[in-house]
């Protein structure tokens, strides 16, 4: 038990209490029939729980949403918005009866699914179902290693850092996949502060799950290490009773089990006690219907004629929740000025850490790679991250089961383990700083959102490019809400070699650029490595992925033989290398990314010798080069210098618009075969001679 956290037993419930969650049903009822669409069935039948959990058991302040001690709340049932809606609503955070009016409708606070950073109060942005339950792992991650970082030897339940995570989920989320990937992964590391609530209600778009769906849940998470519990209120399918002091009982015990994540299957019938549609599936994503809206109000005891009616008594005494949330904050706060005291480097860290501040100083920690010596841009990147480990504690993570491949250890960091999970090659403890995802690609994607969404650390995860298809969900997500998680692919081509086809990226650039708000960064050498991690973390609004080569590249000589520093990197293109000395205008551009980029830098050198000044360009993210202003982006690329040629070892798409019509485009547009790289980037043509051969082509169109 945390030693600022309400106390959840004896509950006191009273008349009050039920006239709210009866206005609650009735609310969700009115909000999905005047729009016309949602989903009013689980927000109706769930309204007892979510409103015993925001009201008895979450630890929050209404008046604060951003209150660090606070509990997290995640809807993992996003389609159910209202349940969340609702309550933040008779909480007092800020949403008004008029905006649970607008429900679904243009401009307002309470869309189709809870977005993060559109509604205060919401945590996640939920929707595409499992993405909330996963991500919630990653909060519970956070919350750990904020705890190691700023109060690690309090006891137990002591720290003002201590909190829990609580969880909203449904059936659709126990079947997606992530949601396996992830609770196994919190099984195994001993989430105490996780608890997740499972309306069983056996009921899905398609009417009755048994279609699809008659596993043994429990028994699941049971083996997955997960403290189980039931609660039925259909009483085994006797009568159904809202037994609200059987679900406290259970939040409780959820509570008090620090040791492992908790689960609760709470069967439930959707939509009660709605006369003729409760248990169907025509009352989860659809409304009502005028008369079954007054049938319900009927069975509730509410007058069926009033829409959105909400007592002035119901409301004042919800809304007491603020007083309560204002005496724990109190206690918490004597605790937290306490802690404040006794460690003035820790607050100063927090503080750094909850305006994501970077320390003053901390570029130079980044390395320089000298020229002469071939690294992979995968190697280059460890040495990244090991030379960052001291000066951004904040940083950390791992990888999918791909530590040594993906080089995403911090050289001499402990593994973020439970200490039994020790191994002769990983040791660890509970406030560790590598991460180890397994091989689960989907939930590595959606807990590094989640830990970025807690606040405070900032998490990195890695896989080969080629599996991004895995994460893609998490990913776009994670461009949606706007936040900083990083991904770090390696292995990003034909590069990679023998591991033949099924390991080789061809379209997977292309996808990803496709994502609007996700920055692609792809570095040519090492110095644009670190000058890669340098930019990405310096942006708080968005994340990006680190696409890096399995194969060593030259590291390129800056600062002398004409060839530019690798500051460029930042704005997303520049001259590496220009076409002459004399400052004169380039007869053709060459333009590429990644290990690509040393084939442009030979077929410059080929076309100097016959006298036709090549102009390379390194384009390492096209998303960092169209947020230039268009002096700049022509300063690179200048409009009159129409003969252009792009390589890059991937799919043509998206470049044609970067090397206009006369431009020529050396790509890969078929899969790829098991060899040396050598051998595949010769016999599939991408080579010095063939961007070399494509620039002749697109002078003969522009003179032409």
């Amino acid at each position: 038990m945390n030693a600022f956290t309400p106390a959840g037993l004896p509950l006191e419930w009273s008349e009050l209490d039920d006239q709210a969650v009866k206005t609650i049903k009735a609310l969700a009822a009115d909000a999905v029939e005047k729009t016309g669409n949602g989903h009013p069935g689980t927000a109706i039948s769930l309204a007892p729980a979510a409103y015993l959990l925001f009201q008895k058991f979450l630890r929050h302040d209404p008046t604060d949403a951003h209150w660090v001690g606070r509990d997290r709340f995640v809807l993992s049932a996003g389609h159910s918005s209202l349940t969340l809606y609702l309550q933040l609503f008779l909480s007092g955070y800020g949403l008004e009866l008029s905006d649970i009016e607008s429900l679904r409708t243009w401009g307002s606070l309470t869309p189709g699914h809870p977005e993060y950073g559109h509604t205060t109060g919401v945590e996640i942005t939920t929707g595409p179902l499992g993405q909330g339950l996963a991500s919630a792992v990653g909060m519970a991650f956070a919350s750990r290693r904020e705890r190691g970082l700023l109060d690690p030897n309090a006891a137990a339940g002591e720290s003002p850092f201590d909190h829990n995570i609580w969880v909203i989920a449904g059936d659709g989320d126990l079947q997606e996949g992530v949601t396996s990937e992830a609770s196994s992964l919190a099984g195994h590391q001993k989430l105490g502060n996780l608890t997740v609530i499972y309306d069983q209600n056996h009921i899905s778009i398609e009417d009755d799950t048994n279609v699809s769906f008659s596993e043994d849940v429990l028994a699941r998470y049971e083996a997955y290490g997960w403290h189980v519990q039931r609660v039925d209120w259909t009483n085994g399918g006797t009568g159904y009773g809202e037994d609200v002091e059987s679900l406290a009982g259970a939040l409780a015990a959820a509570r008090a089990e620090t040791g492992k994540p908790s689960i609760i299957a709470l069967r439930t019938v959707i939509g009660w006690p709605s006369p003729t549609k409760q248990n169907t599936g025509k009352i989860h994503g659809s409304a009502m219907g005028a008369d079954e809206v007054k049938g319900l109000k009927v069975e509730l005891g509410l007058d069926p004629e009033a829409s959105f009616a909400v007592s002035d008594e119901v409301l004042a005494h919800a809304r007491k929740v603020i007083d309560r949330g204002h005496e724990l904050r109190g206690r918490w706060q004597t605790a937290f000025e306490a802690w404040q005291e006794a460690n003035p480097q820790g607050a100063a860290l927090l503080e750094r850490l909850s305006t994501r501040t970077l320390p003053e100083g901390w570029t130079n920690a980044l390395p320089t790679f000298e020229p002469g010596k071939d690294s992979s841009t995968r190697a280059a990147s460890g040495k990244v991250l090991g030379a960052l480990a001291p000066v951004l504690p904040e940083l950390w993570g791992g990888s999918a089961d791909l530590a040594e491949s993906n080089n995403t250890t911090m050289e001499g960091e402990p593994s973020f383990i439970p200490g039994e999970h020790s191994t002769k090659a990983w040791t660890g403890n509970e406030y560790g700083r590598t991460l180890h995802f397994g091989i689960r690609e989907h939930a590595m994607g959606a807990i590094l959102n989640g830990i970025v969404l807690h606040g405070g650390t900032r998490a990195y995860g890695g896989t080969f490019l080629v599996f991004s298809d895995y994460m893609r969900p998490a990913v776009r997500l994670a461009a949606l809400m706007q936040i900083p998680s990083t991904f770090v692919w390696t292995h990003d081509s034909i590069g990679l070699g023998e591991d033949g086809p099924t390991h080789q990226p061809v379209e997977h650039l292309a996808a990803l650029r496709a994502i609007p708000g996700l920055d692609v960064v792809r570095p040519a050498d090492a110095n644009e490595v670190a000058w890669a991690w340098r930019t990405v973390l310096g942006h708080t609004d968005r994340p990006a992925g680190i696409v890096l080569t399995r194969q060593n590249v030259p590291t390129f000589p800056r600062g002398t033989d004409g060839f530019a520093d690798a500051s460029g990197v930042a704005q997303g293109a520049y001259v590496l290398v220009d076409g002459a000395d004399d400052g004169s205008a380039p007869d053709v551009i060459l333009l590429g990314t990644g290990s690509e980029v040393q084939l442009a830098v030979q077929a410059r050198e080929q076309l100097a010798a016959d006298g036709i000044k090549a102009r390379v360009v390194s384009v390492p993210s096209r998303e960092w080069f169209d947020a230039q202003d268009a002096d700049y982006r022509e300063s690179v690329l200048p409009a009159a210098v129409r003969a252009r040629v792009s390589v890059e070892a991937g799919v043509a798409q998206g470049w044609r618009e970067l090397v206009g019509d006369a431009g020529r485009i050396v790509s890969l547009e078929h899969f790829g075969a098991s060899a040396d790289f050598k051998t595949l980037y010769r016999e599939f043509g991408i080579t010095a001679e063939a961007v070399a051969d494509a620039a002749r082509e697109s002078l003969a169109a522009v003179r032409g």
